[in-house]
């Protein structure tokens, strides 16, 4: 067992929630049971190594099994060592590492078959790229894509809000809006942009255009999408409030313009 926190291999793991540390070796981490089981299930061959400690491994029979299955070694630690490597203040007792594993958005795009992506544009919170991602995979999304703008894919934030779907659908990382959206409208795509200086979304949905192949940009949670990237799109549209609220938040109105998509599309 691996007992002492200020060890050199629990020190390189604790390192990688800094996002230095992880563009330096290409890892990144994961932790908790369900994101822990989703890569050991979908893409073991990312798992470089897996702590837990015994009371963890003891609770997650099936997860144990799947690792030993994969080929995956698990490495027992102690209460602190879990404590110092996990990025979460009360840890579930896995934390796994990984290999990056980000998809090329030419790859997106050249597939015949793709129908409906996400962009994030200057996304910066961790919790709501992660939720979208998540939002995504529920949909049946073909990929979502992140600008060199958007917060880091691999910041252990946006990976546990995923909760696990990062390794159900292709995410490109590291390019550029107008790259993006040439390429999107090369394959095909309306990009549709969610702004509240867009149209109502149901007006859209009566038009029918809600069915054909789209790309939807999604921007900044504070500030939405500059007046040159509304110009880019095909169209803006805004998710209507009918009640009181001042706002919705990112990650809640892109998860409506998403199925809103998967069900005109599946109609």
């Amino acid at each position: 067992m691996i007992d002492n926190p200020r060890s050199p291999r629990v020190r390189a793991v604790a390192k990688l929630a800094k996002r230095d540390a992880r563009s330096q070796t290409g890892l990144f981490l994961l932790e908790g049971p369900q994101s822990v089981t989703e890569a050991l299930t979908f893409r073991p061959e990312l798992v470089v190594e897996l702590f837990a400690t015994p009371t963890a491994l003891e609770r997650y029979t099936e997860l144990a099994q799947a690792a030993v299955d994969a080929g995956v070694d698990i490495e027992f630690v102690s209460e602190d060592v879990l404590a110092t490597m996990a990025d979460t203040v009360t840890p579930q007792g896995l934390v796994a590492v990984c290999r990056q594993f980000p998809t090329s958005v030419k790859d997106i795009f050249g597939d015949s078959e793709v129908r409906l992506v996400a962009i994030l544009e200057e996304v910066r919170d961790p919790g709501n790229a992660g939720t979208i991602i998540r939002a995504a995979d529920a949909a049946g999304a073909d990929a979502v894509i992140m600008t060199g703008r958007s917060v880091d894919l691999y910041n252990p934030k946006v990976v546990r809000a995923t909760t696990g779907s990062l390794f159900h659908v292709p995410v490109a990382v590291g390019i550029e809006l107008p790259a993006v959206l040439a390429l999107a409208t090369q394959a095909g795509l309306q990009v549709l942009a969610a702004d509240v200086k867009g149209g109502d979304l149901l007006e859209a949905r009566k038009e029918g255009i809600l069915a054909a192949p789209t790309a939807w940009l999604f921007g900044n949670e504070a500030r939405g999408l500059s007046d040159e990237d509304l110009a880019k799109a095909d169209r803006a549209v805004v998710v209507p409030i009918y009640g009181h609220a001042e706002s919705m938040n990112l990650a809640t109105a892109a998860s409506v313009c998403l199925y809103e998509s998967a069900f005109a599309q599946r109609s």
